[in-house]
């Protein structure tokens, strides 16, 4: 695994190209007056994260419009952890 990268939210003025260079390599922690305040990533990083939720939600708005039967918010919640499981043991 990568080690953290922090650096200063200056360097995105400063000394982008190295800033680039770094997230490349994984996400970024910038930090303004000594505190953490912005991640950045790649766009093909933040993807990679997002995009199993997005198809998380359409299932579950598609599941909705074809299912007028509703059950409770546990009975929900539960089926939607147990496939986000699923999926992060294929995406491993």
């Amino acid at each position: 695994m990568a080690s953290i990268k922090i650096r200063p939210i200056s360097d995105l003025r400063n000394n982008y190209a190295s800033v680039e260079e770094d997230v490349k390599k994984g996400p970024v922690f910038l930090t303004k007056n000594g505190y953490g305040t912005l991640v950045t990533m790649t766009i093909e990083e933040y993807e990679r994260i997002s995009d199993p939720l997005e198809r998380l939600l359409d299932e579950t708005d598609e599941y909705c419009r074809t299912h007028p039967e509703r059950e409770d918010g546990e009975a929900m919640f539960k089926k939607i952890r147990d496939r986000r499981h699923a999926l992060r043991k294929v995406s491993a």
